[in-house]
């Protein structure tokens, strides 16, 4: 969990970094290929090439593209349609996919485990429900598809780790970046516009730290976090992200927000925590 709730943190700054000096400013696909790359510079010092057989390589590129390259293209995207807020407000329903992807493959259904994440949801829904934009559906759409993909990246590595047991993820984690550079490279190549590179130095700036900081740091912490609690736990770190993301908008850019429905739904998604805390007894 200290891993979870550290990168929470630590990503609570990526949504307005990405709002304020990106989005509608940068090229979102040039965004989401530099950002892949720099984190893939991260690990390429420790990824290991020998005693690593094809299929874990394969494996691991894999759920990198997914979690990490098509969410990307989807999450950037979305910041042309929405708000900060309206962006962190429909990131709700991936604890929903997290669990019930994890029953499926399976082939169960914990109902314990789905109320903690369904309480997780009702928490940030309290936190701002509110007239949305005109391009609601484009919008939800791109947000759904990059909490389906990020889902289905932490799902699928948690129960491969699993599987593969103890393994340094340090030596192995630069496969998933590799992975995710593939997509970013391909969908630069094929749809990125040269017009629209980054031309301040608070734009370079930001996309190195996501590049470097919030991607490859953050996503091995989380990714290794996560193969250390139970699935609803994951679930319901996953929206923690809304509140601490609309706090950290809202104390530094001073976006409007209801405060009290803040710490109402932050109330909500602890006592979420502590239910799932209590109920959860496997580890997978």
């Amino acid at each position: 969990m200290p891993y979870l709730l550290a990168i929470t943190v630590l990503w609570a700054f990526s949504f307005s970094l990405i709002g304020v000096y990106l989005a509608g400013q940068v090229d979102p696909w040039f965004s989401v290929f530099i950002r892949i790359i720099l984190a893939t510079l991260v690990f390429l010092p420790f990824i290991r090439f020998n005693n690593i057989s094809n299929p874990l390589r394969v494996k691991l590129m894999a759920i990198g593209a997914v979690q990490l390259g098509l969410m990307y293209v989807f999450y950037y995207h979305s910041f042309l349609y929405l708000t900060v807020p309206e962006v962190l407000l429909f990131t709700i329903v991936t604890p929903v996919y997290i669990t019930l992807l994890n029953d499926i493959l399976d082939r169960s259904f914990n109902g314990k485990f789905f109320i903690s994440a369904l309480l997780a949801v009702a928490g940030a829904l309290a936190i701002r429900f509110e007239n949305i934009t005109s391009d609601f559906v484009i919008g939800l759409v791109l947000v759904q598809g990059a909490n389906l993909c990020f889902a289905i990246g932490q799902v699928t590595y948690k129960r491969l780790i699993h599987k593969i047991g103890d393994v340094k993820q340090h030596e192995i984690f630069g496969w998933f970046f590799i992975g995710a550079a593939i997509v970013a490279t391909s969908t630069y190549a094929l749809f990125g516009d040269p017009e629209k590179l980054p031309t301040t130095t608070t734009q370079w700036s930001v996309l190195i730290y996501l590049g470097f900081i919030a991607s490859g740091i953050g996503y091995f912490i989380w990714n290794k976090g996560a193969t250390l609690v139970d699935v609803g736990s994951l679930a319901v770190m996953n929206n923690l992200l809304v509140p601490t993301g609309i706090l950290v908008n809202v104390l530094i850019w001073n976006k409007d927000a209801d405060l009290l429905r803040l710490l109402f739904g932050a109330c909500i998604i602890v006592c979420a925590l502590l239910i799932n805390a209590k109920w959860s007894y496997k580890k997978i």
